[in-house]
């Protein structure tokens, strides 16, 4: 097989012996870019038999699925419990969000399993500064600072490490193509080489990539669809914690969630969240309301802050950290429309204490109470959180995992969890007091001190 050069473009897929402006046949400008293809010499027919034989599925045998255990029960917990052989990871995030030091604690935390570190950002002399900074013994992990992938997979040949860090993704390139490191062909030809060597030799390779300015992960979208997982470290670095998503697993469930504090000594996992989102020193403080989420199958209590004051300009700010801003703009129309509370003139500010992201529903009433306590200047009563996904009637709609939502309020000491109402709840004799409700309007209720 020959392999030549040619240009792909990235809308329609037309190809051009030479670099275009503007493809002719989607009109997109900037769309061609640089691709190496194999080419079949003239004359030669291809071998499209491969001695694959399909089969019945019944007549495959299930063997049960080992994974590597990475010492690391947050990360263990994301990849579906524990890396699986000859799989490739890709880790993004932003850049100084502790992606690289996540990829590099990991590997000194595995003992005297042989791993190999190749990083095209660093030289050694830097790695070992940055080793010496985390809490843990290097064991048998060899570093390596290089930007070909050709040598690289060389040294993994010579060395055959049980797992393989490549950071990032981005500095590494082949020097077969012409084109720039970092470019989308280079990127997606490099994962596509790493790829076929985990599967041939079984090695599981973890690579690091940077996301872009709207926060996709920088690179062709096809470098999703390459590898087998997808993880997304978040997080502000103002803030202490980090959340790792999953995206994409092809080997477990993509609704867990792992949680790390950043310190001097490295990534500390972070058992308990609960206790450190909370605080309590709120109990005479208006604005502040406590919600029981769940982030996959984990359940945890968030602490929801509001500022309500009055428009300093003509038009009202709505601003929100950690919460989305579309789903707070129709909560306060639900608190105007069905409940009676105007805030047409009002600043509305809203905070996820933590600096971290939260997709549940479930925490619509919480952050509906929060606004309210701060409009009134009224705490809500202590020791109280509150569950349930708002709906445009102003209803409580029902929530999942709610009993594991009550089991951790009652844990962390709360007295009262206000619920949706019909939910089907299998607990009993639990210490903390269950009030269902219908309506928004009946937890506020049972929620604010009346002076």
């Amino acid at each position: 097989m020959k392999q030549q050069t040619v240009y792909v473009c990235q809308s329609c897929g037309a190809k051009a012996p030479k670099m275009i402006g503007r493809c002719p046949q989607c009109g997109e400008w900037g769309t061609y870019v640089e691709e190496l293809v194999d080419v079949t010499p003239k004359g030669k027919a291809v071998n499209l038999a491969s001695g694959a034989q399909p089969l019945l599925i019944s007549q495959v045998e299930a063997s049960p699925e080992e994974r590597i255990d990475m010492h690391n029960a947050e990360l263990n917990r994301v990849l579906g419990g524990g890396l699986v052989p000859g799989s490739l990871v890709l880790i993004g995030g932003e850049p100084g969000i502790g992606k690289s030091t996540l990829a590099l604690q990991v590997l000194m935390q595995l003992g005297e399993m042989k791993t190999l570190y190749a990083s095209g950002e660093e030289s050694v002399r830097q790695l070992k500064m940055r080793a010496g900074r985390l809490a843990g013994e290097p064991g048998n992990l060899y570093i390596v600072s290089e930007t070909s992938l050709e040598k690289i997979l060389e040294h993994v040949s010579k060395l055959k490490p049980e797992i393989v860090v490549i950071d990032s993704i981005q500095t590494i390139g082949l020097e077969a193509l012409e084109s720039t490191v970092g470019s989308i062909s280079q990127v997606r030809e490099c994962a596509s080489q790493i790829m076929r060597v985990a599967k041939q030799t079984n090695t599981p390779f973890i690579i690091v990539g940077h996301i872009n300015k709207e926060g996709s992960l920088a690179g062709p979208k096809v470098l999703e669809h390459i590898v087998d997982t997808v993880l997304s470290f978040e997080g502000d670095q103002h803030y202490m914690y980090r959340i790792l998503r999953a995206q994409k697993n092809r080997f477990g469930s993509t609704s867990e969630l792992g949680i790390f504090e950043m310190r001097q000594d490295g990534l500390r996992e972070v058992c308990n969240p609960s206790e450190l989102l909370l605080s309590r020193n709120h109990a005479d403080l208006s604005g502040i309301a406590i919600a029981a989420a769940i982030e996959g199958i984990r359940p945890f209590l968030i602490e929801v802050q509001a500022l309500v004051s009055t428009a300093a300009y003509g038009t009202p700010q709505r601003s929100s950290t950690g919460f989305d801003s579309r789903r707070l703009n129709m909560l306060l129309a639900v608190l105007e429309k069905r409940v009676g509370f105007r805030l047409p003139q009002k600043d509305v500010f809203l905070n996820i204490a933590g600096g971290i992201h939260v997709n549940d529903p479930a925490i619509d009433l919480a952050v509906l109470a929060a606004v309210l306590s701060s409009n009134m200047d009224i705490p809500v009563q202590e020791g109280v959180c509150l569950t349930g996904e708002v709906g445009l009637a102003g209803e409580l709609r029902p929530v999942n995992r709610i009993e594991q939502r009550i089991i951790e309020a009652q844990k962390l000491g709360f007295k009262k969890i206000i619920i949706p109402d019909g939910q089907q709840i299998s607990i009993s004799n639990t210490d903390i007091n269950i009030i269902p409700v219908k309506k928004v309007s009946e937890a506020f209720r049972e929620l604010i001190i009346k002076k």
